[in-house]
């Protein structure tokens, strides 16, 4: 398989197939919605990811594996998923 996601830092055979599935193919894309949307739209898809996935697509971003993602980074990242994920319950 010959995909630009596959090129990317901790985005293997199943994110990426993921990620397809909810119109996600390119980098470009992947940036566009960053890590935050992208991670909703898989969840919201019905895939069972994890925070690891959140973690992954953002360390893809920023070119670096997804443990190393700076703790603080990860923090921000759940804040955000929580911000969006209360205002929708209102």
């Amino acid at each position: 398989m010959n995909d630009e996601l596959l090129q990317l830092k901790n985005l293997g055979k199943t994110f990426v197939q993921w990620l397809h599935a909810v119109g996600i193919h390119t980098e470009s894309d992947l940036r566009r919605l960053g890590a935050v949307d992208a991670y909703r739209a898989v969840k919201a898809r019905g895939f069972r990811a994890s925070k690891v996935l959140l973690y992954a697509i953002e360390g893809a971003l920023a070119d670096i594996h997804w443990n190393d993602v700076p703790d603080e980074r990860k923090e921000a990242l759940n804040k955000h998923l929580e911000t969006i994920s209360s205002r929708q319950k209102n």
